[in-house]
């Protein structure tokens, strides 16, 4: 049938392409290869895309890297105001749009 590729993954490339072809029921393909109902199906709605696993993680990547401006109008911030953590962070984030609070922590 293929190798499986990762320890927690029960489908290799075959078998997906096997239940993308079948038109057997649900519960049959679920029983003959040992998976939930609910990965038969998902693998029929992916019938378009193909065989291949998505990525996970997120979609889109997030800068989180501050500008040393950035970083400067915030180390004056904090010693001028000397607020605590999260009201600087309340403050600055409409200055800092891409500002989080763990950046504004480091």
């Amino acid at each position: 049938m293929g190798k499986i590729l990762d320890g927690g993954v029960r489908t290799t490339q075959a078998v997906r392409r096997e239940i993308q072809d079948s038109q057997e029921s649900i519960k049959i393909l679920a029983e003959r290869y040992y998976v939930n109902s609910k990965t038969i199906v998902k693998w029929r709605k992916r019938k378009q895309e193909g065989v291949e696993d998505q990525k996970t993680g997120p979609k889109h990547k997030f800068n989180t890297q501050l500008t040393t401006e950035d970083e400067a109008i915030i180390i004056a911030f904090r010693q001028k105001t000397q607020l605590p953590l999260d009201d600087c962070f309340d403050s600055l984030k409409e200055i800092i749009p891409i500002l989080s609070r763990s950046s504004l922590y480091r």
